[in-house]
């Protein structure tokens, strides 16, 4: 078992994948938290997390995998990849629920593109991995439910189960083409955020951001994708109220902001809708009581 799954680490590490042990059996890290770190190796200089301690170094893997039957992860952001996540209905009762493959097929037909074939993994829930690489040009993050219902992304900030690791008794496989492509253009214009770091953005004439308008935007969206659980959506709620006050003086746009905080949130763990919901009434909130005191004030 453990010659196996070493195999299938070491086999990832030559394709220049990041890998790092998962529990046996399971998709959790094994690797020490925050909370338990020694302070030593690797994080001599401060704790480090499964994405920074991932490593392609044969040696670490051998010494790693030579502990315990650990399952294999991959951190998608380090490695170059952007994995598309098609997931099974978590009610297994109701047969007729369509499934991420289902769903993820409409979006291509919708917009008249055929599925992609490119390295496909079989997960052990009877999912599909989609493994494709990343665009260089622009550093992507998590998604959930973005695509469509039950279709999920990572990259940086996210990790996926490797070929040849076991959960619950069912094996993840490698299935159908096993050769990677790069991601396709109409899926990168849907995952890339419509954010001035990323496409041009027409500015009206007249119209500059000062630098503490940017450093506040910048501030806010980092805080809100370093949440910890439990304090995610209060975060995002907070940066919201915020930013808002920039929307209501013009400074920022309304979708320059819900851009923003919309992709930290799905980064940091959020859904898409909570974290519309969370932007919606942050903002609607912000901006009317900001515009009330700039009205009071003149």
């Amino acid at each position: 078992m453990n010659e196996d799954l070493m195999r299938a680490a070491l086999n990832a590490a030559e394709r220049g994948w990041h890998v790092f042990p998962l529990r046996p059996g399971t998709k959790r890290p094994a690797l020490h938290g925050e909370a338990a770190c020694p302070g030593t190796g690797p994080c001599a200089g401060g704790h480090r997390k499964w994405e920074e301690r991932a490593t392609t170094d044969p040696d670490r893997i051998r010494t790693a995998w030579s502990r315990a039957p650990f399952n294999v992860g991959i951190a998608t952001g380090p490695s170059g990849l952007l994995v598309i996540d098609l997931d099974q209905p978590k009610n297994k009762s109701n047969a007729d629920a369509p499934g991420g493959a289902a769903t993820f097929a409409a979006l291509c037909e919708r917009t008249g593109q055929p599925v992609p074939h490119t390295r496909t993994i079989r997960t052990a829930s009877g999912g599909t991995h989609l493994y494709f690489t990343a665009p260089a040009a622009v550093r992507l993050h998590n998604t959930a439910g973005t695509l469509a219902p039950l279709v999920d992304t990572r990259a940086w900030g996210g990790y996926v189960v490797a070929a040849g690791s076991t959960v619950d008794g069912a094996r993840y496989e490698t299935v159908g083409p096993a050769l990677l492509r790069p991601l396709p253009d109409w899926l990168k214009a849907l995952v890339v955020p419509p954010h001035p770091v990323n496409r041009p953005a027409a500015e009206p004439a007249g119209q500059r951001h000062r630098p503490y308008v940017d450093a506040a935007l910048t501030r806010e969206t980092t805080a809100v994708a370093t949440a910890r659980q439990g304090q995610r959506n209060a975060t995002l709620l907070r940066a919201g109220r915020a930013l808002g006050r920039f929307v209501a003086s013009g400074d920022l746009t309304r979708t320059e902001v819900e851009t923003a905080l919309q992709r930290a949130g799905e980064s940091a763990g959020l859904s898409a809708a909570e974290c519309r919901a969370t932007l919606r009434s942050a903002l609607d909130w912000s901006i009317t009581h900001n515009q009330a005191r700039t009205g009071a004030a003149a």
